[in-house]
This record gives structure tokens, sequence and C-alpha cells, in this order.
């Protein structure tokens, strides 16, 4: 493979993961699937979506967000509020490939696929805010999804290791963490991550990796290699994403929409 695929290559290859991962998925284990069965190389998978700014969203999620998008708008597929994409016909085993010459997308899907709020927020936290402006808000960030406890040290020579905490799990079983804050543009790699694994040893139960930049491919791998102690990632874009769920510096607005069906009235 020598480019990406175009949003309208990507749609049976979407259908397909979701066939092969039981009919529903995140939208990260989506995209990872597709990326596996095209064989979609390295280089071509981290290329940014905006010319010269590594960091956040790739071109290929681009696409294939707005490929969902068409698929969600065309009644191929549903999501849940929670963000779970799953087929509307959960009864194949299999995907025949679909001729789409006629996919539309509606004004207000493609409003929601642009998303340029994500962008200008990824770009306040990385000019904007100082290092320990972005310390102190993953601290915030962390309090706020239930983690007690949570100090911030940023103590240099110390491994990479920013702070810690505690997690707890339905409120009875509680273990200890320690996060590393990466603010900047571009990828976090697969060295950064054993980096911080040698940091983890001896001092903690898991590991938490966040970075305002994306993890390559192979970081991802070595986050969660077998027999390594597992570390959780949050890229850019899961960061913002947890921003606006916890309504931390970003307000949502639900605008009333109403529509008058005057064939109901005819009909009286």
């Amino acid at each position: 493979m020598t480019k990406l695929p175009t949003r309208e290559q990507l749609l049976n290859p979407i259908l397909e993961a979701l066939v092969k991962l039981g009919g529903s998925g995140s939208i990260d284990e989506i995209n990872e699937k597709v990326i596996l069965n095209l064989q979609v190389p390295e280089e071509l998978a981290t290329i940014p979506h905006i010319k010269g700014k590594e960091g956040g969203q790739t071109e290929l999620e681009y696409q294939l967000a707005w490929a969902r998008t068409m698929l969600r708008g065309n009644g191929y597929i549903v999501s849940s509020k929670r963000g779970i994409l799953a087929l509307v016909d959960n009864s194949r085993h299999s995907v025949e490939e679909i001729n789409f010459p006629d996919i539309k997308l509606s004004p207000e899907h493609k409003e929601e696929v642009e998303e340029n709020w994500k962008v200008r927020l990824l770009k306040i936290l990385i000019n904007k805010l100082t290092p320990t402006a972005f310390e102190r808000l993953i601290q915030r960030v962390l309090r706020e999804k239930g983690f007690s406890q949570v100090e911030v040290t940023g103590r240099s020579g110390d491994g990479g290791i920013d702070g810690k905490g505690i997690a707890k799990i339905n409120g009875i079983l509680s273990f200890h963490i320690v996060f590393q804050c990466k603010k900047y543009q571009g990828s976090v790699t697969a060295g950064h991550i054993r980096d911080f694994r040698g940091a983890m040893v001896g001092r903690t139960d898991k590991g938490l990796f966040i970075t305002t930049g994306y993890f390559t491919r192979d970081a991802i791998k070595e986050a969660t290699r077998e027999g390594a102690q597992t570390i959780d990632l949050i890229d850019g874009e899961k960061l913002v994403e947890k921003l606006k769920e916890l309504n931390l510096g970003i307000n949502v607005e639900l605008v009333e929409r109403i529509s008058i069906d005057e064939k109901w009235f005819e009909s009286l």
C-alpha cells in the first residue's frame, strides 16, 4: 500500500471489522482492526490530518470518521451514548462487497465529522498551558474520574513519573498508579513506554501515560506486551473527549430542534 484508502474505500472494511469484532466495537477497536486487515504501514497510518501539525487526529482516523458517519447516516450501523458502534444487521457472519453509489451525508453529519473543537482544544492545551498547568489539569481529570490522593510530583530525574494516585474499583478494590504527562505535538514511541515502565518497577500497581500527541502502533503494542506490566494510554483525542465528558473548560449546548408535520394536520 503506497497511499491511504479513500473514505469510500473504507466503508466495507469498517463493516468487516465490526463482523470480526462480534457485531460491535469501540472506535479504537474498529480503527485498529481496519489498519490490521488492510495492512496499512506505520508511515501512512500516522500521517497527521493537519499538515505540519503532528499530534491529535491522523488523516486515516479523519477519513475513518467520515466513513463511519456515512454508514451510520445511511442505516448500516448505529452508535450508543457510550460511543460503541454496532451493525444494524447483526446476523451477518461475513460481509459481501457492498456498492455505495448513493451514500449521502447530511449537513448535520458533516458538522459532526469535522469536530473542529477538538483541534482547537488541543492547540490550547499544547500552546497555552504551561507544563505545570497541564499537570494540574491532569490531576483534576483524575480526581473527577474517582481517583484519590492524586499528587503531582514532577521531580526531575524521576524516570518520567509526574504524579501518583489511588484508583478504586466499585469502591472496594484499590490500587496505586503513577502517571506521566507529555504535553507536546508528535508521537510517543515504544522507547518512551519502556523508559516509563522501567521507572515504575517496584513502585506501583499500574501505570498511566497521558499525552496531547499520539501513540505509535509499536508504543501501543509495547504498553500491552505480554509478560510486562501493563500501561494504560490516553492520547490527545481521548483526553479532549474526557474534558468534554467532565465539562472541564467545555460547555456543551443542547439545541432544541422543532419540525412541523404538515401531513398530520392535513389528515384531520
